[in-house]
């Protein structure tokens, strides 16, 4: 898998810093997955997140430094039950998953399962199936029939979505399966899937749609999007 759409640079920096929301993450944990460069590009944001933070560290050695890390380790110490030499927890990194094409990035588990067979989908409108993870109602899969035209719109914010399967064309060209579309409230457009198989994907808002047309604005408030 070669992608041609990636995350933005900001979404980037966000995402190693922990400062994306909760369900943008999740997005961007499965694009990081399937794409080597963004990986790449992550661990670059990494390492000058961590330059930056050790130069704006104080110096250890004042006194008061010193003797609050003292006071620190005196008190882990004074705990029980507590191993001296308890490993930390590593921050989970995306990593490439199977290759069997129903499986879902690993980011998705905890809010769909592993499998695309598995999954129980809902009609939303014509055409159109979705699926809301249950604790994070804003992470949202979709199915779209092939052939589909979905209505004109633009973003309250941001919007992450990446291709599973299946693809779409819109005014930013040809998103196929492990591109992510990151837009902003500047972004206005409508996919429409491409012939053959239906379009699946995992989308995150921070803010309802913008529609443009009148009718898609009326069923707005049935399909909370």
């Amino acid at each position: 898998m070669n992608p041609h759409h990636h995350l933005h640079e900001s979404t980037l920096m966000s995402y190693a810093a922990g400062a994306l929301p909760a369900s943008l993450g999740v997005v961007a944990g499965a694009h990081l997955e399937q794409c080597p460069l963004c990986r790449q590009r992550l661990r670059d944001a990494e390492a000058i997140g961590a330059a930056l933070l050790e130069q704006t560290q104080p110096d250890a050695a004042t006194p008061g430094r010193a003797g609050l890390r003292a006071a620190m380790l005196a008190q882990l110490d004074a705990l029980p039950g507590v191993p001296d030499s308890t490993p930390p927890v590593p921050r989970q990194r995306p990593h490439p998953g199977p290759a069997d094409p129903d499986h879902l990035p690993v980011s998705l588990h905890p809010h769909f399962g592993t499998s695309l067979k598995a999954l129980r989908w809902r009609w939303m409108a014509p055409g159109v199936h979705c699926i809301r993870a249950p604790a994070m109602p804003e992470l949202i899969l979709l199915r779209i029939a092939p052939g589909k035209c979905l209505p004109m719109h633009s973003h309250g914010r941001s919007e992450l979505t990446q291709i599973l399967r299946g693809a779409y064309n819109d005014a930013l060209g040809l998103f196929a399966p492990g591109d992510v579309a990151d837009l902003d409230a500047d972004v206005e457009h409508q996919p429409v899937t491409t012939p053959g198989v239906p379009c699946i994907c995992v989308s995150a808002l921070d803010a309802p749609l913008v529609f443009s047309g009148w009718l898609a604005r009326k069923i707005q408030r049935f399909v909370k999007l």
